[in-house]
């Protein structure tokens, strides 16, 4: 089991949850490893739909243009981040 923060816990059951990853448990997501290629191997249609979910729970938008994205989204923990510093609700 990953040593998750509470907004990591809930970001990775809001990843499970919204990409309906049925064989990967959130505890089990590690913050540092890579959301796409090698760790959860998720695409750009994968990062829209946390994109999406993210606009919905956390009141702000990561807007697919963005030159930060590919920061943003490069662990769970950097998306974490983000999300703490941007989050309006």
């Amino acid at each position: 089991m990953a040593d998750l923060s509470p907004l990591e816990l809930e970001l990775a059951n809001t990843i499970v949850n919204a990409l309906n990853l049925e064989d990967v448990r959130a505890e089990d997501i590690e913050p540092d490893e890579p959301l796409f290629r090698d760790g959860l191997g998720l695409d750009s249609i994968d990062a829209l739909e946390i994109a999406l979910a993210i606009s919905l729970e956390y009141g702000f938008q990561i807007r697919s243009d963005d030159s930060d994205n590919s920061r943003i989204f490069a662990s769970l923990r950097s998306l974490s981040q983000h999300v703490e510093e941007n989050r309006v609700k």
